[in-house]
């Protein structure tokens, strides 16, 4: 035997092999494979054996067979977008009266004559948005006493009566003495400057 018929013989021992393997009747039952009935375990259901999915149902395409992407759903045709403005527009409060001192110059007056108006806070718009709310022309608070000044001396007379005791009007002005929780020996002080004013 040469080397060149080594492969050939390779290919023949294969194949007697094989047909050994797939043996017939004859062959010897122990010396074959396992048979699914005895050793493989059952056979996984085939995709004809399983339960059918719903497919969804699709409409057939009207163009001939090419699919077309959903139509959009319709928008009204709309104007120009209008931007909301970034803040609130500003309060729009009643003037005061010609004639009346600012709150400003109100608690300026006290600190010239010595008196306490701590952390003074312009909280005018807690008047209310175009004079609505107390209706007052401005509004500064300090620690000691807050200072309301409103458009007619009707309104600050209403406001006056109002707070009762604890306030004092002069003119438009009213001085209020229940947030800032004056010392009552303190107010007559504070109303005495106010007087000076007018």
């Amino acid at each position: 035997m040469t080397f060149r018929s080594l492969p050939a013989v390779a290919v023949l021992l294969a194949a007697v092999a094989l047909t050994a393997g797939c043996g017939g009747d004859d062959a010897d039952p122990s010396g074959a494979a396992p048979t699914a009935s005895s050793a493989s375990p059952a056979p996984a259901p085939t995709a004809a054996d399983a339960p059918s999915a719903p497919t969804p149902s699709v409409a057939p395409p009207s163009n001939g067979g090419a699919t077309s992407p959903p139509a959009p759903p319709s928008v009204a045709p709309q104007g120009p977008t209008q931007r909301r403005p970034a803040s609130a527009p500003p309060v729009v409060l009643p003037e005061r009266p010609a004639g009346a001192p600012g709150a400003k110059q109100v608690v300026e007056a006290f600190r010239a004559a010595g008196l306490k108006v701590a952390h003074p806070k312009d909280r005018s718009v807690d008047c209310g948005p175009d004079g609505l709310g107390l209706g007052c022309s401005e509004l500064i608070a300090t620690d000691t006493v807050t200072v309301y000044v409103f458009p007619d001396e009707t309104s600050a007379g209403d406001i006056a009566e109002t707070w009762g005791g604890q306030s004092y009007r002069r003119g438009a002005v009213v001085l209020n003495y229940l947030e800032a929780k004056t010392p009552a020996a303190e107010r007559p002080r504070y109303e005495k400057v106010l007087d000076g004013l007018h």
